[in-house]
């Protein structure tokens, strides 16, 4: 076995390595790359065309298939049904308020602990818009008295 065969494997196992650590599909292209070149020492290629196929197969690969994995990669944010209760309009049941810890929401007739985000008091039966569910808590805004 040659000593670029060595370096070839080692780089394999070391992209192989971190490949399977991290499960980006980043690495796995220099690994295939470099079994490429591991191939190549093995059939006595010149140093130099071995690290020219190591490129060649990587960036190729990492060309061709790397727009076909993108249509099969789940998304960061799972959509819920929760997120379809954002923008709606709500009612306040309990009035909100930061000081006195006390705070409630109707929202599609469900009752949510509620906040807001810049600490203003609002009212019971005021309408409100839901910002953002996170928990058991909806952070919302007063809705302005001119909507348009």
């Amino acid at each position: 076995m040659t000593t670029w065969m060595i370096i070839w494997g080692i780089i394999f196992v070391v992209m192989v390595i971190l490949e399977l650590c991290t499960m980006q599909l980043i690495s796995v292209w220099f690994a295939a790359g470099s079994l490429a070149a591991f191939i190549a020492a093995a059939l006595q290629v010149p140093p130099l065309g071995q690290a020219i196929i190591f490129t060649a197969a990587s960036v190729l690969l990492l060309v061709a298939t790397k727009p076909i994995l993108k249509k099969f990669r789940v998304g960061d944010k799972i959509p819920t049904n929760l997120d379809a209760e954002i923008g709606k309009t709500a009612v306040v049941t309990e009035e909100i308020n930061e000081a006195k810890n006390t705070g409630r929401v109707r929202i599609g007739g469900v009752n949510w602990r509620a906040r807001t985000r810049d600490g203003a008091v609002i009212a019971v039966d005021a309408a409100v818009k839901v910002l953002e569910l996170s928990g058991t808590t909806a952070y919302v805004e007063i809705v302005s008295e001119v909507e348009h």
